[in-house]
């Protein structure tokens, strides 16, 4: 069948249909659930940001000026990029309260999506092109964080570093292999660990800084500008390593839903940014007594071995929770691409009965998991690993002001001197960031560009097939006029019969190629149509609409918001409940239309996309488990399609 639908109106404005989705809780406890999978990317970035500006392949030597001048760019990269940036004008853009790059996509104006002739517009493409970057993100975030806190046996004894790589990767398949049975059980110590470990290293730095306190130099700009006008474009190459530090800033944003923009704002404000500011000056003010601690700062805080084993076991737990954070957004992500029509449908499973956000994708897991993997075996060391993860941040940072920008114009209507202004204050970080990272291409940084060209590919060739194929369908399709003339000639049977389509007018096709073929109907029809919203959920009242076409004929339009689970049989019920939809649905059987592709060189697509998307097709997970149809009740008809 054809895909579900973004219920437009004609003047381009999406049927505002769903309503907010408030987190549950106190302000604590949503700001101790925000500390555990909120924080833990970019509260785990002290491990290695600091190594990697004065040890890395492209760092500079731990001098004074360049321990000052580099503590004030970490310093003034937090400040600006995730507390200016993203707390204080990027969370304004929530839709119904949903964060993310998907989130604002669905903000956007219709024309910059789609349009009538053309199935994804430049803008949209450009975002999804920051979704796809953020899969690469999700498969060197686990691998660089783990890794780079095993690393930590090494300042413990030399003797340990033939065990680093297998411990990652044990670490690694352990914590993929326990993502099928959810998280719930675990999560409630997310929290108290991460609250844990910021205290730890807040108060490690503390203590080191307190010892040195002119580190706090640092907090003046002059240091930065100074670094840059003493080093030039070494200096500017340090910049990519520099954002390592900010690293995580997405997720604040796109975690939103889950617990709310006070709760991530105060826990940001009153722990996490003083932590982190005093774990970078501690390592800084260790660096300005003994430089040959560069390779790695931040054990170099631990005040003995035996702190530094138990401080390698905080780092690693922190670490897992900081990719099982980055694990469920790319299931999160995910699930809203399919929702939203950019993504082939994959198995979505629920694995919490209490929080619906809880959700698994074995597909993407097993290809995070295999990647994952890859990396540590090809990389082998963390600050290889640096060079690669900074491009996919800065990428989807710039990407996410581009789209915040024709927000800030098109939805909320600022003038064009505001909203310029505040895309100009962005891209003024944003771009240095990017262009840094991209020097370092070929070190590296083609592996997160490679991820993402394979899944931009997979998203637009998807979105693009199923324009042309509803296109097509809608042609084809009889009006609702011309099939009921038609209905009383047709021999009828006893049951209900529901048809699935994606349009709320017209006929489903596979309701006319039912009747062609078999020359027979049952006496009572129900035409489905299943409509996705361009907003986070819709509530049970306004899920289900109900038109009565004929005597024991209906069409029910069913709309979800593109977090919702797509369950129909459910919405049917509430029909039959609440809006009168006069059938026995016990007795009904559901029928769906599959269809085969014919690829031609006269195509809208080519014939090589157009082999992809049936490839795709094929492969995509079957309507009836998607809506969570019984399986048993489901007849499939077939129609070959020229696209």
């Amino acid at each position: 069948m054809a895909s579900p639908t973004t219920d437009e109106h004609a003047d381009g404005k999406t049927e505002a249909q769903g309503h907010g989705h408030e987190p549950k809780g106190s302000l604590g406890a949503l700001m101790l659930g925000a500390l555990g999978i909120v924080f833990g990317d970019i509260g785990t970035s002290p491990l290695y940001t600091l190594a990697e500006c004065t040890h890395g392949p492209h760092a500079v030597p731990p001098t004074h000026d360049n321990v000052l001048g580099v503590l004030s760019l970490v310093f003034w990269a937090l400040m600006l990029v995730v507390t200016v940036k993203y707390l204080v004008f990027i969370m304004r853009a929530d839709n119904r309260g949903e964060g993310g790059i998907l989130a604002l996509l669905a903000l956007l104006p219709e024309r910059f999506r789609a349009s009538k002739t053309t199935p994804v517009g430049v803008l949209a493409v450009v975002v999804i092109a920051g979704a796809a970057l953020l899969y690469g993100d999700g498969m060197i975030t686990p691998a660089i964080s783990v890794l780079a806190a095993v690393e930590g046996l090494k300042t413990v004894s030399p003797a340990f570093t033939p065990y680093v790589i297998p411990a990652t990767v044990a670490i690694l398949i352990a914590l993929f292999l326990i993502q099928s049975r959810g998280t719930a059980a675990v999560g409630v110590l997310f929290g108290p660990v991460m609250v844990t470990w910021f205290l730890t290293i807040g108060g490690l730095g503390a203590y080191h800084a307190s010892k040195n306190p002119a580190v706090f130099q640092a907090l003046s700009p002059t240091h930065a500008v100074g670094f840059f006008l003493h080093h030039g474009k070494h200096g500017f190459m340090v910049l990519g390593s520099v954002v390592l530090a900010v690293t995580g800033g997405e997720a604040l944003y796109a975690d939103m839903g889950h617990f709310g923009k006070k709760p991530i704002r105060l826990a940001w404000v009153a722990l996490v940014l003083p932590c982190l500011v005093l774990a970078y000056f501690g390592q800084g003010a260790i660096l300005l007594v003994r430089p040959e601690a560069a390779e790695s700062p931040f054990f170099a805080m631990s005040p003995g071995p035996r702190f530094t084993v138990g401080l390698v076991v905080l780092a690693t737990m922190a670490t897992v929770i900081a990719s099982q954070a980055l694990i469920s957004g790319a299931f999160s992500l995910t699930q809203q691409a399919i929702s939203l029509g950019y993504f082939p449908r994959v198995t979505v499973r629920h694995t919490s009965k209490d929080a619906a956000g809880q959700i698994y994708v074995p597909e993407i897991n097993w290809l995070l998991m295999v990647a994952c993997i890859v990396l540590v075996l090809a990389f082998r060391e963390s600050s290889r690993l640096a060079a690669a993860y900074g491009i996919a941040v800065t990428g989807t940072m710039a990407i996410t002001s581009i789209a915040f920008f024709t927000v800030m114009r098109e939805n909320w209507r600022w003038p064009l001197p505001v909203a310029g202004g505040i895309l100009a204050f962005f891209l003024a970080f944003d771009l240095p960031f990017f262009a840094a990272n991209a020097m370092k291409f070929m070190d590296g940084g083609w592996v997160p560009i490679a991820i993402a060209a394979v899944f931009l590919w997979v998203m637009v060739t998807w979105r693009r097939g199923r324009f042309y194929l509803s296109r097509i369908v809608a042609k084809k399709a009889k009006s609702t006029d011309e099939f009921l003339a038609g209905l009383a000639s047709t021999p009828r049977k006893k049951g209900c019969g529901v048809f699935m389509g994606a349009s709320p007018s017209g006929v489903p096709t596979v309701l006319a190629v039912h009747a062609e073929r078999l020359g027979v109907l049952e006496d009572e029809l129900v035409l489905v149509a299943v409509t996705q919203l361009r907003e986070p959920y819709v509530s049970d009242a306004e899920r289900v609409e109900v038109e009565k076409l004929a005597d024991k004929v209906f069409r029910v339009t069913i709309r979800f918001g593109f977090m919702d689970t797509p369950r129909v049989p459910p919405a049917l019920e509430v029909a039959k409940a609440r809006h009168g939809l006069d059938v026995d649905l016990g007795a009904s059987s559901y029928y769906l239309g599959r269809e085969s592709f014919v690829a031609s060189s006269a195509g809208d697509m080519g014939p090589f996309a157009e082999s992809f998307f049936a490839l795709l097709t094929r492969n995509a997970r079957p309507a009836t488990a998607y809506f969570e149809l019984p399986p048993e009740r489901v007849v499939e008809l077939g129609t070959m399609v020229d696209l």
